[in-house]
Parts: C-alpha cells; structure tokens; sequence
C-alpha cells in the first residue's frame, strides 16, 4: 500500500495466530495481562519523557465506551524509525525462543507487551507521536489479527501533541475483558502503586486507580499508626488480618515493603507465594523464591527496583541479585524475632503459639537463633509442654524418642519412673535436640531405646517371679508367634498392665514376614533374604498391676491365653498405633472369647441360684 499524502504504509503477512497462542498459551498465564502491558508501555513512556523534560504531564488516561479500550499516555512517544523497529521486527517472530529473547530485549517498550493485546483484541490501532524529535510527525501503526499490519505518517493535524494513544477493538469472544468494572479492578490491581495518577474514563466517570506513595513510604504520627496502617493495607490486598507485620527495607538491593505474618499455622510443604511489584507495577501476586524456604509464615508486599522478571514479567528470574535477596529478607526476619525475644516477650509468644514450627525450621540453620529461641520454643514431654531449656536442666540426659508412636509407648511409664523424655516425632523437633549440647555444655543427648526403658523399671523378686513361671510360660508360648517376647517387671503406675515395646526396626521386620508368609516361593526366598536381626517385640508385664496378678491364678488354660491375648491387645492400642490384621484378628477374637466365657458364668450362676 502506498499513500501520497502522508508516506509511506507498508504491509507484511505474519503468523499471528500462531502468535496469538504463543502468547495466551506459553508466554502469558491470562489474558488480563494485556491491561498491565498497556499500563507498563505508558509509565515507560512517562518516565522516559521526565529524564529529558522534567516539567512534561504525567497523567495516563484509560478510556472505555462501545468501540473498546483507549489509553493515552504524555510519554516519550515513538518516531517511525522506533515503529519499525519495536513492532514489525518482533512481529516476524513466531517462535517461542524468540518471543522470550525479544520480551527481554523489549522490556517496557511496545514489542511483545503490544503484542500481548491480541489475545483479547481484534485489532490494535497505535497514534504515537515523538517528544524528542519534534520535527518529525506522528505516525499511525494499524495492526489486525489475521497478520495483516501497516505503518502511516500522519498529517499534523491526525496528531499535533506528543505521547502515544492505542486503541484495542475487542475481538470476538473477548468482551468481557473490556468490562469497566473489570478494567477499574485490573487497573488497581496491576497499578495501584505506579508513581503516576492513572484514572479510567467509563460512563461519564472517571475512577483513579492508583494510590501511591505505597503505605510503607509514608508518614505517620506514631509507631502504632504506622502499624495499623501497615496492617488494614495487609488485610485489603492479600485477603487475611495478619497476627504481626515486619518491614522490609533493604536498600541496597531497592526492597520497601512489608512481610505479614499469617494467622494461621502453615504448611511447610507449601511454596509460599508473594505479592511483587517492579517499579511499582504489579508482577504477580503469586511470586515464589522470594524468601527462604523455613520463612513459609509470612506472605510479603514488595516493591523493588533491581530484580529481574521472566521474560513474562509474571515472576522472578533466579540469579545472583535474587539470592542475595533473599538472604537479606532472611536475616530481616530473623532480627524481628530475636528483637521480639529481647523487647517484646509477649508478641513473640502470641507468635510462638501460632508459628513455633516455622521458628523452628529457622533454627535449624542458625544456632545463635536456636540459642535465642530456647526459653521460648515448647516441646512435648514426659514432664508436659516445656521449653527445651527448662526440661534439659531437669534432665541432663535427654533422651528422645524418634517417632510419636514410640513416645506415646512409654511416656506414662517413662514419667513414673523419673525418666525425661522428649517427643522428637515431629518436624524439625530431632535435629534441634541434636544441637542441644551446642549450645548448653554438658547436656548429653541420647536417642531413647527399649533397653534403656526395662532397664528403669524394677525387677520381680525372685520368690515372685518363680510363683508366676506357669503363667509366663504360657504368655510365652501364646505371643511367640506374633514376634513378641514377654517379661515381668514392677513399675507404676500399677494401672497399666502391661507395656508393649517395639521399633521401627521390629515392625519392619514385622510386616516383611506377614509379606513373606502369604508371598509366593520366589518372592518368599527373596524377603527371606532381608530378615532382620533386630530384637523382637516385647510386653512388660506389670507385677504391681491388680489385673496381672488375677491373671496369674487362673487354671483354666483357655481362658488364661484368651486373657493374654486380651491384654496384649489392650496394649497395643495404648500405643495409638494403627493396628496389623493379625493384631486386629486377634483382639476381636479375644473380645468374642471373653464376652462367650463371662455369659456362660452369668447363666451358670443364676441356673445354680435357681435350682438351690
């Protein structure tokens, strides 16, 4: 095409459907980024203008009616050299490679952030024309999404001022992007902080969107209204009332923002995500990578001027800049808790009760932290919920049990016998205690095992032990086939009849031979050959316990290994365990048994009474 008139217009067939999908499907998570493109092209535009002309209008207008979308922007303005270069040269490229390395070239031009407007526009109409080239006039870029483009000069008259206006027409399928409602909401949502008053012209109103400085970057009268400040902000952006707010200043890396504490306990499996912005324009409001990985308790608000977006400005590109980053945010948190410890005892422990995992996976990794944490961080016990501190100058020997499971075994008994132990099934809560000697000299810990268990517990007088070797037998002979030892031993409190007391180890070995029994020749030879040399099971029985000693005088052989069976089960269950099927098997069948027995007493009994 040519036109004598105005210049020279060009046209060049593109891919631009495959562009198109590129964009929607490889580039860009959602069409909304359009609006945040748009936005970023002018801010650009306006800032690059301010450098050379200080005193230039600032203000971006968006604009709606039935046609569609208009943007206006008093910035730097493109001449027709600039037209060529930003838009036809990336409008050759179909490939997603390329998409990406012009994305970073591109980065705040009009490029592929341009581009990105046809996953939602039909056509895309750009009048721009160059504050720096007076002289030069203003150009006109028309592009359509079936790959049809042209470039026009336009007559003074089509453009006298500088700046740039895009025009978007909906494209079919697409209208509901260009909604005014949710225009406005994108508008603040991307744009809410941008240095620049950025308004939307829709059915004769006209909405600002922006509301800088951010709050972080103001003035208050007090530290407490400054804090509140902080927090409604909090509450109105990421959805939550935060239990605390920590600031975030790190100047030397461009960080302001605030990290907020979550109200709730949280996942340590889960990524935490952050609401990040570059420059004052929106990235993402799921940004991860940003902090360490114990700091899952917190969700941050940044802005930042020195990270480096993906080529899709909706994350952040993991380089040297990130790392130190993140360092630096980490050690931000970790001087908020240890200043709380130092000043403010009791919001730590408003904290603690919430997020004491998180402190923990903290410690982990920094043992001046952990020695900070000390008097504060509760852990589950023989002697209760105690502080870690307070429960090893108690118990010089600390001895943990490496599963819940095994604690709950022999927490009762433990604590009776005079025996401190701690419950290091849960997360973290192991390698802590392991680096307990490190910072309390003299503490010894040792991992709890069943020997160091019996070896508490008082042994059976001699004359006793031989009255009761009928009945040991028989517990003996009972249990053996379920890999279970029993021996007699006294210990309170005399309400627990008996102990059962195993490993990892044993039921191990356990399962593998319940494997192996019901395996065929191949497979039975194979586990065969991964049979465990570990100690076996064990039920202590309690010759203090009421219940084992009437146990001991009953003659009817049948009953009494029911009566055994029983209290081995009983046993079982106390260690809150899921139970294997031949443990289950076993406790129905002794229940049947002993409800059949005491029926048959009942009915003895009155048929005596009646035939007296």
């Amino acid at each position: 095409m040519l036109d004598d008139t105005t210049g020279n217009a060009h046209s060049f067939q593109v891919d631009m459907r495959g562009l198109v999908d590129l964009l929607s499907h490889h580039l860009y998570s959602s069409p909304r980024v359009y609006l945040r493109e748009l936005l970023q092209n002018a801010v650009d535009a306006v800032t690059a203008r301010q450098r050379v002309e200080p005193t230039a209008p600032t203000a971006i207008r968006i604009s709606l009616d039935e046609a569609g979308l208009r943007i206006d922007d008093p910035g730097i303005g493109l001449t027709e050299a600039d037209v060529h270069r930003f838009l036809a040269t990336i409008g050759r490229s179909s490939k997603r490679d390329d998409l990406e390395g012009a994305r970073q070239e591109f980065l705040g031009q009009f490029g592929i952030g341009l581009l990105a407007c046809f996953t939602v526009a039909e056509q895309i109409r750009v009048l721009t024309r160059s504050a720096t080239a007076s002289e030069a006039p203003g150009v006109e870029w028309l592009a359509t999404s079936d790959g049809t483009y042209s470039v026009r000069r336009l007559a003074p008259h089509e453009r006298a001022v500088s700046g740039t206006t895009v025009y978007l027409t909906p494209r079919a399928g697409a209208e509901r992007w260009f909604a005014p409602d949710l225009v406005i909401e994108l508008a603040r949502d991307f744009g809410s902080l941008l240095p620049y008053e950025v308004t939307v012209d829709t059915n004769g109103r006209t909405i600002r969107t922006t509301d800088s400085p951010p709050v972080w970057n103001r003035a208050y009268d007090s530290a407490a209204a400054r804090r509140a400040a902080l927090i409604e902000y909090g509450e109105r952006v990421l959805g939550f009332t935060a239990l605390d707010v920590v600031e975030l200043d790190v100047e030397l890396a461009g960080i302001r923002g605030a990290a907020y504490v979550l109200p709730q306990a949280a996942n340590p499996a889960d990524r935490s995500r952050h609401r990040v912005y570059l420059k004052g324009m929106l990235l993402n409001d799921a940004t991860t990578g940003l902090l360490p990985e114990w700091a899952f308790f917190v969700r941050c608000v940044i802005d930042t001027d020195t990270l480096r977006p993906t080529a899709s400005r909706e994350g952040l590109y993991e380089d040297e800049t990130l790392v130190a980053v993140r360092e630096a945010l980490g050690v931000r948190l970790r001087d908020w808790l240890t200043g709380l410890a130092a000043q403010e005892p009791q919001r730590l422990a408003a904290f603690l009760s919430v997020h004491s995992l998180g402190v923990k996976a903290m410690a982990r990794h920094d043992a001046e932290l952990f020695r900070i944490m000390l008097p504060y961080l509760m852990w589950e016990t023989t002697d209760g919920r105690v502080t870690l501190a307070e429960f090893a100058r108690k118990h010089p020997v600390v001895r943990i049990t490496p599963t819940v499971e095994e604690f709950r075994q022999i927490a009762t008994i433990a604590s009776a016998q005079g025996v401190g132990v701690i419950n290091g099934g849960y997360t973290y809560d192991s390698e802590l205690v392991a680096l307990l000697p490190g910072v309390m000299p003299g503490v010894v810990v040792e991992k709890l095992g069943s020997d160091v268990v019996t070896a508490s517990l008082d042994p059976v007088d001699g004359a006793d032990e031989l009255a009761l070797a009928g009945f040991m037998a028989t517990a003996r002979s009972t249990l053996d086939p379920l890999g279970c030892d029993v021996i007699l031993r006294a210990f309170f409190p005399a309400s627990v009849s008996a102990l059962h007391l195993d490993s990892r180890a044993v039921r191990n070995e356990q399962t593998r031979a319940e494997i192996a029994a019901d395996a065929d020749d191949l497979w039975a030879e194979i586990l065969g050959a991964l049979k465990s040399t570990e100690p076996r099971a064990q039920l202590v029985l309690n010759h203090r316990s009421p219940v084992v000693r009437r146990l001991a005088t009953i003659r009817d052989r049948a009953l009494l290994v029911t009566a055994i069976e029983a209290l081995y089960g009983q046993s079982l269950l106390m260690t809150h365990r899921p139970l294997r099927s031949v443990d289950t098997a076993l406790l129905n069948r002794a229940f049947d048994e002993l409800l059949g027995w005491a029926s048959q007493n009942v009915t003895g009994s009155a048929e005596g009474n009646g035939k007296a």
